[in-house]
């Protein structure tokens, strides 16, 4: 994920051709996680509602703790499979983590209890290192001048995914709550064989780890990381505080529109459609040409302010016309991640890529354990028949203060620096 000595003088070059192959090959796998995920968005809070018996309070009170069990996992074991990336190659994690993805999907199709979906998240929390590694694979193969561009890329993946899964979860989910996850699990196991005959290597043997740091490989391990790259820190700190605002979504969407709107899995599912294909636009037509005019820094802070604006209108909105309203500037919330992704990769060495990325998966982590508890938290207190504050948008009001603190932190930090090699 170790020592910027391991380090060639000079990364070895790839030649163009290849190296535009391994990104799009990165990207097909990248969308292919993320059809999987994203057929399951509109129905697995309903399963958790079906179990709760149709208590909205109740299903987020367990999908509270269903995600705070998946951050646990990604905590401790994120920053040991970002090492195992750098001494292994990113092609066997990424084998690792889709293969824990299929095996999730299969635990929810048959679920016959609580129980075996929280079995699923264990696992799935364990070896979810699909996007850090993507992250990591795609510094290996690009320039740095050409990182945001490659970043902006896989994120577009992310769009088409987030397109096109909650479509088939919506219209599979209103036949049978079970069967998107079947779907699922079988697109994972698609991806499993292309990544396993067809995905190429992206950090050949001379370039990695030559041992592993087992002291290295926890979360206190992931701090000493930071504490040696001081000017490292706030960025990944401007990266926490985003996660944590965009957490609100995860965790609460389908709850919240389902009781503010009345909406159903079809009716979430047309929103996060309309979601994704502007992420799409973006990614596609617009990042590429921001960052190129503004710059790294530019970029991300035009994000951080569009996506604290989106935040507050859906959490504001009083109609589905409202909400509605808020999904362009959400959009440009897509030059965040280029931006801050190609900001840290250059502060850091090339045989430490995977490392950066299983620090920032262990914050995800974090995040991931404490914006559902917070979100939740909300959400179950704002429609609690009992409660006085009777504002189910809280939440997300709650989101947009932390991506405004994002923003101006990253005023302050997010400085050009010179390449790390």
């Amino acid at each position: 994920m170790n020592d910027v000595a391991a380090q060639p003088a000079v990364a070895p070059a790839l030649p163009k051709g290849p190296r535009r192959a391994a990104v799009l090959f990165i990207f097909a796998t990248a969308l292919m996680d993320v059809i999987s995920l994203g057929i399951m968005i509109p129905v697995l809070p309903n399963l958790v509602k079906q179990f709760a018996g149709g208590d909205t309070a109740l299903a987020a009170h367990y999908t509270k703790y269903f995600a705070v069990t998946w951050g646990l996992m990604q905590f401790f074991f994120g920053p040991v499979v970002g090492m195992l990336s750098d001494r292994f190659g990113r092609r066997p994690v990424l084998l690792l983590s889709i293969f824990g993805l299929g095996v999730d999907y299969i635990f929810m199709a048959v679920a016959p209890t609580l129980s075996w979906l929280f079995v699923g998240r264990v696992i799935n929390g364990i070896t979810s290192a699909s996007f850090s590694t993507a992250n990591a694979y795609v510094a290996d193969v690009t320039l740095p001048q050409d990182r945001a561009k490659a970043f902006g890329l896989l994120g577009a993946a992310f769009g088409v995914g987030f397109l096109v899964g909650p479509a088939i979860g919506g219209f599979l989910g209103n036949i049978n709550l079970r069967l998107p996850f079947w779907v699922a699990a079988g697109l994972a196991g698609i991806n499993w064989l292309y990544g396993f005959f067809v995905l190429p290597e992206s950090l050949p043997p001379e370039r990695r780890t030559p041992v592993l740091n087992w002291r290295k490989a926890n979360p206190v391990g992931a701090l000493t990381f930071l504490r040696e790259r001081p000017n490292l820190l706030g960025l990944v700190s401007i990266n926490v505080l985003y996660l944590f605002a965009h957490n609100v979504f995860p965790s609460i969407f389908v709850l919240y529109v389902g009781y503010r709107f009345n909406w159903g899995p079809l009716a979430a599912s047309i929103m996060l459609v309309a979601t994704g294909l502007s992420q799409i636009l973006m990614q596609t037509l617009v990042v590429g040409r921001v960052v190129k005019a503004v710059g790294e820094r530019g970029a991300l802070l035009m994000g951080l302010i569009s996506a604290t604006l989106a935040f507050l209108a859906y959490g504001l909105a009083a109609t589905p016309f409202w909400f509605f309203v808020g999904v362009p500037a959400g959009a440009m919330g897509a030059l965040i991640m280029p931006g801050l992704q190609s900001l840290m990769s250059r502060r850091v060495a090339g045989n430490e890529q995977g490392r950066l990325q299983g620090v920032n998966s262990a914050f995800m982590g974090l995040t991931a354990i404490f914006g559902p508890q917070v979100y939740l938290s909300l959400l179950e207190f704002s429609v609690d028949h009992n409660a006085q504050l009777h504002q189910p948008g809280i939440p997300i009001v709650f989101a947009a203060a932390f991506c405004l603190a994002a923003f101006v932190l990253a005023v302050a930090v997010a400085k050009p620096v010179a390449d790390v090699h």
